[in-house]
């Protein structure tokens, strides 16, 4: 389906008024096609097209939190799930390097500490191809990411995180995430974070999307800014420091995973942060873990 036929589409919904409404392409999209709708009422919107299994998951995450202020407000579905249409943020996607620890507290009270527990009947993970378990999943991000580490990390870091995933205490509650909740999806204003896009929707823990957005800018990563954010989580369950530890350097690895295939610009910063907290946990492992 052309935008042309969207367009026409729409207007037999009653979404939109006029195909005379002119659907300019947004450039961002990695798959997807993205194109923006300058309303004339004052309310844009974005239509997005990608394969229906990847429009229904995050259909369905933008219906869950619909509250949220973070999040676009999802319009219209097409019942074969062709494309959406939800409300267009104002704003920039240009991360402006500062005020980490603001922006990670904003996306906490303003979406994490809403996120409601769903089932785990359909799996962990992706919720478009599931898992059988939460610790399944991270072990093939972690597969993944390896080959793309490669000899950028030493062997010994390799199998200390694949150590961490496999000895990892599964989850016994799973929520509905954002899985992609980095700064290249943060919308800004004024330094500010002011909304939240472009969800690839995973069931887990909640702690999975705060050390995704901790660790997707090289900036600022710090035991400090960490601790800053770390007690205002909601969902920590009984987990101790050190455990929280691991999973941030976890989260990291995948992160250096990305970096080199996105953002290779980024990964000196990433390896000296990464020394830093593996340094942490092996500290941590010496003293016998710590408790919150």
């Amino acid at each position: 389906m052309n935008i042309e036929q969207i367009m026409e589409d729409l207007v037999h919904h009653n979404v939109l008024h006029s195909v005379a409404i002119p659907a300019k392409r947004l450039s961002g999209g990695t798959v997807s096609k993205l194109y923006f709708i300058e309303r004339t009422d004052g309310n844009p919107y974005v239509i997005k097209i990608n394969e229906p299994q990847v429009v229904k998951s995050e259909s369905i995450y933008l219906n869950y939190y619909q509250s949220s202020h973070l999040l676009p407000k999802l319009i219209f579905l097409e019942p074969s799930n062709t494309y959406l249409v939800y409300s267009f943020i104002t704003g920039s996607t240009d991360y402006p390097n500062e005020n980490k620890r603001e922006i990670l507290q904003t996306l906490i009270h303003g979406l994490v500490n809403d996120y409601k527990q769903v089932s785990t009947q359909q799996g962990w993970g992706w919720a478009d191809q599931p898992s059988k378990s939460w610790r399944d999943f991270l072990e093939d991000e972690r597969s993944a990411k390896s080959i793309m580490i490669g000899v950028h990390l030493a062997d010994e870091d390799h199998e200390l995180v694949c150590n961490l995933v496999q000895n990892m205490e599964e989850e016994q509650e799973a929520f509905l995430l954002h899985g992609d909740c980095g700064v290249h999806n943060f919308i800004f204003e004024d330094g500010q974070l002011k909304g939240v896009i472009d969800p690839a929707p995973v069931i887990g823990d909640p702690l999975y999307d705060v050390i995704y957005a901790f660790c997707s800018s090289p900036d600022d990563l710090t035991i400090e800014t960490f601790h800053s954010i770390l007690d205002q989580i909601r969902f920590k369950g009984e987990a101790s420091v050190s455990t929280i530890y691991e999973k941030v350097l976890i989260g990291l690895y995948l992160r250096i995973g990305t970096a080199i295939k996105h953002h290779p610009s980024d990964l000196d910063s990433y390896l000296v942060s990464w020394q830093y907290w593996r340094n942490i946990v092996l500290q941590c492992r010496n003293e016998g873990g710590l408790d919150l």
